[in-house]
């Protein structure tokens, strides 16, 4: 056997009788999704008693066995670095990290590398089966390189595929603590306004009418009464770009310290030059979700950071 090629022994289960081979495989491999597995059917790397089956759609029968062939996967195009990680969860599947602000995400130019995927390339070197094929870490969702907090990643196609589904049917609890300029005149309320690209600067997000843009709706409840500021804690239903930036903007109620979309109060320019703050107020502190292989309820939750911390205790009333 190529050397290159795992092989995982599967048995169709008897709940699994008279589904599609796809989906039967993929109920008796978790760590393999269900179109993972259908290339590899297309591929001929699935075979059963009677050799290699080549359609997935073929009736599943209970207590069949197959053999699947996995190639190794291929490595990932960026480079693995040590970063020191702050992490929240991890097991097999899936990992939770507590990044800290001023991390980028992704690699994207001008951030090729240093960024949270390339950590991940390196804390998880070993553990990753493949996203696609590819050996890298499956990030369903991101944070702002400004905006710290907590983040999920999926170490295999399986794992990344439950994620995904979660985060489109908007199901996963996110909650964001932001210190805004301004206190709000009543203590919560909803936020339902289309996000797109702005006209006027195509970097920035803006709030666009009629059908134009996506769908994004925040939920924020106050917290704490601050001085010309306010603690609030936003709950998103979807998950945009800039999402709570914006939003909390429209309403008259900027980030403090965030350079795109608030311009500092007279009251608050001293504070931030004296704590040399210069990011959005913007920290994710609770993320909740199934687990996409196990079905347990995990959420988790983290403290402000020690600069937020500091600025709110320089703004308490």
């Amino acid at each position: 056997m190529d050397r290159g090629v795992s092989t995982i022994e599967a048995t169709i289960s008897a709940a699994a009788d008279g589904w599609r081979l796809d989906r039967a495989l993929a109920d008796a491999v978790p760590s393999l999704s269900r179109e993972r597995l259908k290339a590899l059917i297309a591929a001929g790397a699935v075979a059963g008693d009677a050799g290699p089956v080549r359609d997935p759609a073929r009736k599943a029968v209970a207590g069949a066995q197959f053999r699947v062939d996995v190639p190794a996967p291929t490595p990932a195009h960026n480079e693995a670095q040590a970063i020191d990680l702050s992490i929240a969860f991890e097991d097999e599947h899936l990992i939770v990290v507590d990044k800290p602000a001023g991390l980028v995400v992704h690699p994207a130019a001008g951030n090729l590398d240093g960024t949270l995927v390339n950590a991940l390339l390196h804390h998880c070197a070993g553990q990753l089966s493949g996203i696609g094929g590819v050996a890298r870490p499956g990030i369903v969702h991101r944070i702002d390189k400004d905006t710290s907090g907590l983040i999920v990643a999926a170490k295999h196609d399986r794992a990344h595929e439950g994620l995904a589904r979660q985060f489109k049917a908007h199901s996963i609890d996110r909650r964001y603590l932001a210190i805004v300029a301004g206190r709000p005149l009543t203590g919560s309320g909803t936020i339902e306004a289309r996000l797109g690209r702005s006209s006027a600067n195509r970097k920035k997000m803006a709030i666009v009418g009629g059908e134009a843009g996506k769908h994004a709706i925040t939920h924020w409840r106050l917290m704490t009464a601050l001085t010309d500021a306010a603690l609030v804690e936003c709950r998103l239903e979807t998950g945009r770009t800039h999402q709570v930036r914006v939003h909390m903007a429209s309403i008259g109620h900027p980030l403090l310290g965030d350079p795109v979309y608030g311009k500092s109060k007279a009251v608050h320019r001293p504070i931030l030059e004296t704590l040399g703050f210069r990011r959005q107020a913007l920290h994710a502190t609770r993320l909740g979700f199934i687990h996409p292989v196990t079905g347990h309820a995990l959420s988790f939750d983290s403290a402000m950071p020690g600069d937020m911390q500091e600025l709110f205790n320089r703004l308490v009333v």
